[in-house]
């Protein structure tokens, strides 16, 4: 299968979407924030100096998805009709003493093109704002994960991520 962002001489170019119909198209992108138990408490509590973790990064996703082509450089422009972060917190330490945060976006447009590199924009400038807001009681954080799990619309149809071990 050849590759649509490079033309005939293997140079990198943007693909022209304009005679491809409109669809609705939706994208589901996950994350995870790997953090300290107690820095997963003053999240909780709101108990971090910068202030409300979540809410900050849940502005922080949406103002992303909302950049993507000025970020991504072959990224096309797109009205996006909707976007939704989501959060949850796995409190449960696993065997290196970490607890979790979950992140979810999703992102809806109509237009000629996909929303999967906006979903997982949001995705990443959510947990990287988790990390800023904690940095200075967790320097060991890391996140990962970030994976596309669903994208619908278009002349490829659905796709769905095979399921992971429960994920």
């Amino acid at each position: 299968m050849a590759l649509s962002h490079l033309d005939e001489s293997g140079r990198a170019r943007m693909v022209d979407v304009g005679g491809k119909p409109r669809t609705a198209r939706t994208a589901t992108a996950v994350g995870k924030v790997y953090l300290k138990p107690e820095t997963l408490r003053l999240v909780r509590k709101g108990g971090i100096a910068k202030g409300d973790v979540l809410a900050v990064a849940q502005v922080a996703g949406v103002m992303a998805a909302k950049q993507v082509p000025s970020l991504i450089p072959l990224c096309h422009p797109l009205l996006l009709s909707g976007v939704e972060m989501r959060f949850k917190e796995e409190p449960n330490p696993d065997s290196e003493n970490r607890c979790s945060i979950g992140i979810e976006a999703v992102v809806k447009a109509f237009g000629p093109t996909g929303v999967e590199m906006e979903a997982m924009t949001a995705v990443c400038a959510a947990a990287l704002t988790i990390y800023d807001m904690c940095k200075a009681v967790d320097r060991e954080m890391s996140f990962g994960q970030i994976m596309l799990v669903e994208k619908a619309g278009g002349k490829s149809g659905t796709y769905r991520r095979p399921s992971q071990g429960g994920k």
